[in-house]
């Protein structure tokens, strides 16, 4: 479905683009910027989500990128879960495309709050799952079937809407996987990004994205996600947890109210 989009249109969707590759990199909420600018603009709700999906598919790629260097050493644990994360995108992508637009969005505010809930207390609760394992001194801990079935549910939650996929993964991975925030921030990346790219193939293949859309989309958020790489690599922990807490909070209020 091709929508006729000016130039004034044009820029506010590029702008927006940056802005969410930023955010997605540094946090992991840039859907939340792009898809309400898209839907205010007067795009169809599945056109818009479906076109933001594939647009964003360059920011995860250079985010991921980004943080190569802090995932040193932990690319088979990260590869491990990429699998689950891309078999959750393929479930989340074809249950957009047969279920009602409003489904499974219902439980999104809640889940919102209960990633900020989890980023505001995670040092406290890593320290408590490390006391109760036997690599308590370590800052990153073996992949486990409970980390494997959370990457999995939030690929399926990825793959069909994706608003705060990433805030979500990273308090996930920052109680079960790594106290290291930036390694888990790397990891979160590489891990919605292939829920991503998967639901994007899905959609590619479906026919129903705007392709202008999701190029305007797509030059921004590659933009926007080297940028939040560079970002988010220099942000000491508690100030890359205070942004996740807060865009978390605020997205579930957001969606509360609309």
């Amino acid at each position: 479905m091709e929508i006729e989009i000016g130039l004034l249109n044009g820029t506010i969707i590029f702008v927006a683009g940056i802005v969410a590759g930023i955010i997605n990199v540094v946090a992991g909420a840039g859907t939340l910027i792009t898809f309400p600018t898209l839907l205010a603009l007067g795009i169809p709700p599945i056109t818009a989500n479906v076109s933001n999906t594939v647009g964003l598919v360059p920011a995860s790629v250079t985010g991921a990128y980004g943080y190569r260097r802090e995932l040193q050493g932990q690319w088979r644990a990260v590869g491990l879960m990429a699998v689950f994360s891309a078999v959750g995108g393929i479930v989340g992508g074809i249950l957009l495309l047969v279920l009602p637009a409003s489904a499974f969005s219902v439980v999104v505010p809640y889940l919102l709050l209960l990633a900020g809930v989890l980023s505001a207390i995670q040092p406290r609760v890593a320290r408590f799952v490390r006391r109760k394992s036997d690599v308590a001194h370590a800052d990153t801990r073996p992949v486990t079937i409970g980390l494997i079935l959370g990457v999995l549910a939030t690929g399926v939650y990825g793959g069909y809407f994706g608003a705060a996929q990433g805030v979500v993964l990273l308090a996930l991975l920052g109680i079960l996987w790594s106290t290291d925030m930036h390694r888990a921030n790397g990891a979160k990346n590489v891990l919605a990004g292939v829920a991503n790219v998967v639901s994007a193939v899905i959609f590619i293949s479906s026919g129903t994205v705007d392709w202008m859309i999701a190029v305007l989309i797509g030059v921004g958020s590659a933009l926007g996600g080297w940028l939040g790489a560079r970002i988010g690599r220099r942000l000491p922990a508690p100030v890359l947890r205070t942004i996740l807490v807060i865009v978390a909070l605020t997205a579930a209020v957001v969606l509360l109210v609309t």
